[in-house]
């Protein structure tokens, strides 16, 4: 049986560009690297090989494709990743819902959240009794807004507690001197 080493995953900060500094494309004079090789055009098979090859060793390319993700850019190998790689990725980042940058945010860190992100982060907080000012804070928005959140969520809360309580096969009650018709009552084209 082999075993697997998971590393905690640790998410860029709002703002924060300190990683490009650890990354394999970052020019040094120890390191020179030439930054048009991560800027090959779709033929130059070489250039993107030889691209994919420096971020195959980098620290930080998790870091170097979240960026690219979440600010939209597209040019360039990026993460490991040429243009036409990251396209479906592009599309799907309006989706993503990764519970460990919600459970970081919780924890107080300042990380780029989707909209499915920020809905999980307001029902953990409501379950952990995270105050409506902390809330405010964590996801950067006023009190007022907060406590509509909070609000909304309780309201979906209580709406999806009335619907589980609720017999299955509810039917309108019949009205007086009628029959209930039920489906068959409509021949074969019902």
């Amino acid at each position: 049986m082999t075993s697997t080493t998971h590393n905690p995953v640790r998410h860029r900060s709002l703002g924060d560009h300190s990683w490009q500094a650890e990354a394999i494309c970052h020019s040094t004079d120890y390191n020179p690297v030439d930054p048009e090789i991560f800027f090959p055009n779709p033929e130059e098979t070489n250039k993107i090989a030889t691209a994919k090859a420096l971020c195959g060793q980098c620290p930080v390319r998790r870091s170097c494709l979240d960026a690219a993700l979440e600010t939209g850019d597209t040019d360039g190998i990026r993460g490991g990743l040429t243009e036409e790689e990251r396209g479906p990725l592009h599309e799907k980042i309006a989706h993503r819902l990764d519970y460990s940058r919600v459970n970081d945010t919780i924890a107080g860190r300042d990380i780029h959240l989707t909209k499915a992100e920020r809905r999980a982060v307001i029902r953990a907080a409501y379950r952990h009794g995270v105050t409506e000012q902390r809330l405010a804070w964590l996801l950067k928005i006023t009190e007022e807004h907060a406590q509509k959140r909070y609000r909304e969520l309780r309201r979906a809360l209580r709406n999806r507690e009335l619907n589980l309580n609720q017999p299955e096969t509810a039917t309108a009650p019949a009205e007086p001197g009628r029959e209930h018709l039920g489906r068959d009552d409509f021949g074969t084209a019902a």
